[in-house]
């Protein structure tokens, strides 16, 4: 690595979630890196969370900080940490008592926090802040101020940058830049299911395809391919492979729950390998379709920060007129039923809303992909205070597609998640690219966006919302159709 360029902080922050991730913020091609929604998302709770600490606007670099401004933004940190060219960028800094070279007041790091708890990845971090803004104004930084939520929710962590963290700062500068000093990049990492959230995901999932990487398996994690790499099997066709009984007998010494495990993991493997599903349980998946004169197929849309169920989706789905099931072309075609839940219109009226769709359609079983929707559903009838009888009733209603499929199929998929299982069937997302955390995004910025081209003056994000949850609930379909035809395995 050249010493003419600098190490930085979101180098320093990639690493030390994934040292792949930070060799290919460096030097992948940036052609093969996916825009993900949850960087916007983030940032988007970040200036939420700033704003319930400072109201008023932070001002702006050195001058701002020279004039003792009580918050400051912009301000380009830059440096030598162990020896090392380091620059950082810090978000948002906050005046405190003390002395700098600005004045009678110094300045202080400020950190939003995604998630429970405040992990290694935030306190180096804030303590790469805290030592360079200590150079930049001549003064120690004693502690940095970590934030998590917003409104009356803001939660504040003053973090300590004293004790070990200095040490621990430099030791991952130094193992950073002894990995970007690589000429080809880290391996992968053993669990590949956090992937999920890094732009870098769609690369790398070539290179786990290719490898054969164990985490490509269903049902392995980083702990279950530790144990299989110790008895030599380092590959998806190995462990396809592999005798389920010498398996279960070499897994004993981790538990029996392992041991257990070793014809299944076996099975799964075997049938990624070769491309073909396999069924399970030749029962019929899916009887109570048997008689049903429709289906009704349910999806959610959430945001689990604020516990907010914020749009029910419906389609209504009736037999075809010679009493068959229609197929997943024509289903396309069925009345789709948006439920948006305004929290300014009250829980109770979504309450009423649904139970009056659910009631014109009596005899309809509700399909949904997942426990999600039964939680969410449940839930809500008992903060509505119903009855014990009508929440059983809605219980008997609900169907697990999920649930069924896993029970009944094994499926040549790394995931048995909603995407990869009707991808594989060959159903298509109408918007490319989307998922979850875009429907969010979606959804604050027509929701908080006031009247301007991204909030409630404009319904374009409210459709692509729509359009999303419907493509859900057809892909729901997809998969619940195949289950029905399970008699031709063909067909799957």
């Amino acid at each position: 690595m050249s010493s003419q360029i600098p190490l930085n902080d979101r180098l320093l922050r990639s690493w030390l979630r994934c040292k792949r991730r930070a060799w290919l913020d460096r030097f992948g091609d940036p052609d093969q890196r996916l825009w993900t929604a949850h960087r916007e998302l983030q940032l988007d709770e970040q200036r939420r969370s700033f704003s319930t600490l400072f109201p008023s606007k932070p001002e702006h670099g050195e001058v701002a900080a020279a004039a003792g401004a009580p918050a400051v933004v912009g301000l380009r940190l830059r440096g030598q940490v162990a020896a090392m060219l380091v620059e950082a960028h810090p978000p948002l800094l906050q005046r405190v008592k003390g002395s700098s070279r600005w004045g009678e007041h110094a300045y202080r790091p400020v950190m939003f926090r995604q998630g429970r708890r405040t992990t290694r990845e935030h306190r180096v971090v804030l303590a790469l802040w805290g030592r360079l803004l200590g150079a930049e104004q001549q003064a120690p930084v004693a502690n940095g101020l970590v934030l998590a939520g917003a409104g009356r929710g803001l939660e504040k962590e003053t973090l300590n940058l004293a004790g070990s963290l200095p040490r621990q700062l430099e030791e991952a500068l130094e193992r950073l830049a002894g990995d970007l000093a690589r000429s080809s990049p880290p391996p992968l990492v053993a669990d590949r299911k956090k992937c999920v959230l890094c732009s870098w995901r769609g690369a790398c999932d070539q290179v786990a395809a290719a490898e054969g990487h164990l985490s490509e398996v269903s049902g392995i994690g980083a702990k279950r391919r530790d144990m299989l790499l110790d008895l030599g099997i380092n590959r998806l066709e190995h462990l396809a492979a592999a005798a389920p009984v010498q398996l279960a007998e070499a897994l004993l010494v981790h538990g029996e729950q392992h041991a257990e495990m070793a014809e299944q993991l076996v099975t799964q493997a075997l049938v990624q390998r070769d491309g073909v599903p396999l069924r399970r349980d030749p029962g019929a998946a899916l009887p109570e379709l048997a008689s049903a004169p429709g289906v009704l197929i349910y999806d959610i849309e959430s945001d689990p920060d604020a516990r907010d169920d914020f749009l029910h989706g419906f389609v209504r789905l009736p037999r075809d007129g010679d009493g068959g099931w229609p197929s997943v072309a024509e289903a396309a075609a069925a009345p789709y039923h948006p439920l948006l839940a305004l929290q300014e219109h009250g829980e109770a009226r979504l309450w009423q809303r649904l139970q009056r769709l659910l009631a014109a359609y009596p005899d309809w079983p509700v399909l949904h992909y997942g426990e999600t929707e039964l939680l969410a559903l449940v839930r809500l009838a008992q903060r509505q205070g119903a009855k014990e009888r009508q929440i059983a009733a809605l219980r008997s209603r609900m169907i697990d597609v999920h649930l069924r499929l896993r029970r009944y199929w094994w499926m040549p998929t790394n995931s048995y998640g909603l995407k990869a299982t009707a991808s594989w069937l060959g159903f298509r997302w109408r918007q490319q690219g989307v998922d979850g955390a875009r429907a969010l995004l979606w959804w604050r910025r027509w929701r908080l966006g006031g009247d301007g081209p991204e909030g409630r003056g404009s319904r374009q994000n409210l459709r692509r919302i729509f359009c999303y949850n419907h493509d859900d609930a057809l892909a729901t379909w997809a998969v619940a159709r195949c289950l029905l035809e399970q008699d031709e395995p063909v067909e799957l």
